[in-house]
C-alpha cells in the first residue's frame, strides 16, 4: 500500500509521465466540465468536501492524480489499491490503516482502488460497510463502464464522474511544460521539436497525457544534437510511433463506442462517417472481420428487404478478405459499408421477428392447424393431417386467396408490415393486393 501523496522523485528513475505528474490542482489539465468554476466537483474540492466516487474514463486523462490532488486539497490521509495486485487481505489492511489514522490524528483517509473493475462481486462487496460507516473515502477509477463492471451496491454508494480525453491544446500544453521544466521535465536537454513533428506527437497520443510524455521521453533519448538543440524531427518519430497505434481496447468501451458509431453511421446513410469510424478501427488494429460480421447484421437489421442485394455485397466482402487478405480485403469491407451505408434503409423485417419471438414467446402453444400439418402416412390422413390444404401454384396467380396459414386463435396477426422503401416498396404493394384479394374471398378458412 502507497500512503506517499507525492512519492519522492528520481528523475534518473521515474519515467517522464511520473516525473511530470501535476503537484497541485492549477497544473491538473483537462476536466473543465468537472473542475471548472461553477462545477459541482469543483464546489466540493474548494471546499473541502470529498465524498465516495467513481472516476470513469479512458487511460491518461488523470484519474490517479485527481484523485490525489483531491485528497492533498482536504488534508486527508491517502491510501490507494490496485485491483490488480491486491485481494480482500489488503483491504482489510487499508480500513486498519484508516481506523489508526482516525484515532491518532482524527483525520480522514482516502482510499484509492485503481483498476476497480477488476475486483470481483465479493471483493465489491468487502468495501460497502467501510464506505457506509465512514471509515474512509472511496475513490475507485475505472476504463470500463461502472453500470456494467460495478456492483449495484457500491453504485449506490458512490457519485460517477465521467473524465474525457485531453484535446490537442490541453495535450500541447504539458508538451510544452515537459520540454521546459528543468527540474522534472527534460528543460536540461534543450529539445527542439518544429511543428509539424510537434502535430503527429499530439495526434499519436490520441487525447492520453501519459502516452504523450511517454512517446517524448523516447523521442528525447533517440533524437541527435544539432546547433546545440535536440532536435526531434521525421526520422526519429518514424521510429517512435511505428509501434504506437491509437488507442483501441478490443472488448472494451472504446471498442463498442466505435462500432457503435460505425454501426448507426451505416444505418444513418452517412457513408463518409461510416468510412472513418472502419478506418479509425482498422488502423488501431481491430479485426477487419469483425467489422464485416457487423456488416452482415447491419444488412439483415437496418436494410432488410428495402435492398436484399446488401446482404450478398457484405458476404462478398468478407469472403474477399478472407481469400486474398487485409491488403485488398480490407477495401471490400469499406465497399461494402459504402454500400450498406448508401442503401434504402426497412428494420421492417427485423420488427416482425421481434413480434413474432413476442408472439411465441407469451401466447399458448396453438397447434398446427390440420389443413397445415404433414401427412406422410395413412395414419396421418386419417387424422385429417393435410386436409383441404390448398396447394398455391394450383390457385389463380399461385395465391391460395382465403387461405390462413397461421393458428385459428391468430388468424388475424400480421407480423411484417413493409415499409416503401427500395425494393420493399414492390413487396408492400404486392402484400395489399393479395390482402384485398384475401378479403374478398368466398373461401374464407377462418371467418
Amino acid at each position: 500500500m502507497i500512503n506517499d501523496l507525492f512519492p519522492q522523485q528520481s528523475s534518473g528513475s521515474q519515467p517522464l509521465a511520473n516525473r511530470m505528474r501535476p503537484q497541485t490542482l492549477d497544473e491538473y489539465a483537462g476536466q473543465s466540465h468537472l473542475l471548472g468554476e461553477g462545477k459541482s466537483l469543483g464546489r466540493a474540492l474548494t471546499q473541502g468536501l470529498l465524498h465516495s466516487m467513481i472516476l470513469w474514463g479512458p487511460p491518461g486523462v488523470g484519474k490517479t492524480t485527481l484523485a490525489r490532488l483531491m485528497s492533498h486539497v482536504s488534508d486527508a490521509h491517502f491510501m490507494t489499491l490496485s485491483a490488480v495486485m491486491s485481494g480482500v487481505k489488503d483491504i482489510r489492511a487499508a480500513v486498519q490503516e484508516a481506523q489508526q489514522i482516525r484515532a491518532q490524528s482524527g483525520r480522514d483517509s482516502v482510499l484509492f482502488v485503481d483498476e476497480v473493475h477488476r475486483f470481483n462481486k465479493s471483493q465489491q462487496d468487502a468495501f460497502l460497510p467501510y464506505i457506509e460507516d465512514g471509515t474512509f473515502i472511496f475513490i475507485g477509477a475505472t476504463t470500463e463502464n461502472p453500470a456494467f463492471e460495478l456492483n449495484n451496491a457500491l453504485m449506490s454508494r458512490s457519485r460517477v464522474y465521467v473524465l474525457k480525453s485531453l484535446s490537442e491544446t490541453e495535450l500541447n500544453q504539458l508538451l510544452d511544460q515537459a520540454i521546459t521544466d528543468v527540474d522534472r521535465g527534460l528543460g536540461k536537454l534543450n529539445i527542439s521539436i518544429a511543428a509539424p513533428q510537434r502535430k503527429l506527437l499530439l495526434q499519436a497520443a490520441d487525447g492520453d497525457a501519459r502516452r504523450l510524455l511517454n512517446l517524448l521521453e523516447i523521442a528525447s533519448d533517440l533524437a541527435d544534437t544539432q546547433n546545440q538543440h535536440l532536435v526531434i524531427d521525421n526520422s526519429v518519430l518514424e521510429h517512435v510511433l511505428q509501434t504506437s497505434p491509437k488507442r483501441f481496447d478490443k472488448g472494451g468501451d472504446i471498442f463498442y463506442d466505435q462500432i457503435s458509431a460505425f454501426h448507426k453511421s451505416v444505418r444513418g446513410s452517412d457513408p463518409s462517417g461510416a468510412l472513418y469510424w472502419l478506418a479509425r478501427m482498422i488502423d488501431a488494429g481491430c479485426d477487419p472481420l469483425y467489422i464485416a460480421r457487423r456488416l452482415l447484421a447491419i444488412a439483415s437489421e437496418d436494410i432488410g428487404n428495402a435492398d436484399p442485394r446488401a446482404l450478398q455485397v457484405a458476404v462478398n466482402a468478407w469472403q474477399v478478405f478472407e481469400r486474398v487478405g487485409p491488403a485488398e480485403g480490407n477495401r471490400a469491407i469499406a465497399h461494402a459499408a459504402v454500400y450498406c451505408a448508401c442503401a434504402a434503409k426497412s428494420n421492417a423485417v427485423d420488427t416482425a421477428f421481434k413480434a413474432a419471438m413476442a408472439l411465441a414467446r407469451d401466447e399458448p402453444g396453438y397447434d398446427v392447424p390440420n389443413h397445415l400439418r404433414n401427412a406422410p402416412t395413412s395414419l396421418a390422413q386419417s387424422l385429417g393431417h393435410g386436409a383441404d390444404y390448398r396447394y398455391a401454384h394450383l390457385e389463380p396467380l399461385a395465391f391460395a386467396a382465403g387461405e390462413s396459414y397461421l393458428p385459428e386463435e391468430l388468424a388475424h396477426h400480421v407480423l411484417y408490415h413493409p415499409t416503401d422503401r427500395g425494393m420493399e416498396g414492390k413487396i408492400a404493394e404486392k402484400l395489399e393486393k393479395l390482402a384485398k384479394l384475401n378479403q374478398n374471398s368466398e373461401q374464407q378458412r377462418y371467418k
